[in-house]
């Protein structure tokens, strides 16, 4: 399935490319987005060719933190309408629960996980493209941007206790440092913000509490719970365990695994269906991450020894995770090339 993302994610995305001696219209091209189209916001475009033009460009300007330098060029209304119902919300946590629930309605590649344990609250960030291309630039820029929305919310000096990466040390830490602070943290399992709980009552400095009434009215109703995304949820939490069967899922959400069938088929879906799809996703995450070994990996998913996850990974695929993971480590290949190699997934 392709996924998209908004033109807005590149805002400032030219003049820091000609600042850099680099020609953004002809790196624009070269993956089939024009330059004249970089006005329209809120326009949506697939996300692949954009996180390989963030990678060419740091590549081509010899700039590792080119994407940190970009997102210094963002501001909040780069979110669009969200970005006026956000700045009313009266705290920390009821900001980050907006942009968690409306995530889609800004980015279609992001997947944020609030995860509070032990006195701390985590911000994690995971991006999922479709296909195996470099993201280390994607995911910089869209962590700078987080922290860009809380700091605009709360107070522009607002620290968190570390900010951490997946992915390895840069050679040089100074936008890092200016964009982050000093609690600076790389290799890790995941990228996120981690900071005291406490911090979620921050009151934001942008509410009018007479506005959040008439702002609220420009969201879309919110959704209602359903099965299936319910059995994700779990879905999510047994595979690690070896115990993601109808059954166990079923008890967790107190449903008879028959009721639970039902249930998933009135919306279209099936148990296995929705197995295979946590698989996939949680796979691509994983190979992204070197701090994920294979036999890890087959092992948080379920999979009951590494040559399972093998085949199931190349019937799912049609590639082998090694292949995968070499790919999306390597320099940014030309859309053609992509194509002939791992076919059209839209």
């Amino acid at each position: 399935m392709s996924r998209f993302v908004r033109y807005a994610s590149l805002t400032g995305y030219v003049e820091l490319a000609r600042s850099l001696g680099l020609e953004p219209a002809r790196l624009l091209a070269d993956e089939g987005l024009d330059i004249a189209d970089l006005a329209e916001q809120d326009r949506w475009i697939p996300a692949v060719p954009v996180a390989r033009l963030l990678e060419r460009s740091a590549a081509e300007s010899g700039v590792e933190d080119f994407a940190v330098r970009l997102s210094a060029r963002r501001r909040l209304s780069a979110l669009g309408p969200l970005s006026v119902v956000l700045r009313e919300e009266p705290d920390l946590r009821s900001a980050l629960d907006l942009l968690i629930r409306y995530e889609q309605a800004y980015s279609g590649v992001l997947d944020l996980r609030l995860v509070e344990a032990d006195g701390l609250a985590t911000v994690q960030v995971w991006l999922d493209f479709g296909a195996p291309v470099p993201t280390r630039q994607s995911v910089d820029l869209t962590i700078a941007n987080l922290l860009g929305v809380l700091r605009a919310l709360v107070r522009a000096d607002w620290q968190p206790l570390s900010v951490v990466f997946a992915h390895g040390r840069p050679a040089d830490l100074g936008f890092f440092r200016q964009a982050f602070g000093p609690g600076l943290r790389f290799d890790q399992p995941f990228t996120g913000v981690v900071m005291p709980a406490g911090d979620l009552d921050l009151p934001t400095v942008t509410a009018d509490p007479a506005l959040r009434s008439y702002t609220r009215r420009l969201l879309p109703a919110p959704r209602p719970a359903t099965a299936t995304a319910q059995v994700r949820s779990v879905v999510e939490v047994l595979l690690p365990a070896g115990r993601c069967s109808l059954a166990h899922v079923g008890r967790a959400l107190h449903l008879p695994p028959r009721s639970l069938h039902r249930h998933l088929a009135e919306e279209g879906e099936s148990f296995s269906a929705i197995v295979q799809e946590v698989r996939a996703q949680w796979a691509e995450r994983y190979l992204a991450t070197d701090a994920y070994s294979l036999t890890q990996i087959a092992h948080l998913l379920g999979f009951a020894a590494p040559s399972a996850f093998s085949v199931w990974f190349r019937g799912h695929f049609g590639t082998t995770a090694t292949e995968w993971r070499q790919s999306a480590r390597s320099a940014p290949a030309s859309k053609s090339m992509l194509e002939d190699r791992f076919g059209d997934r839209g």
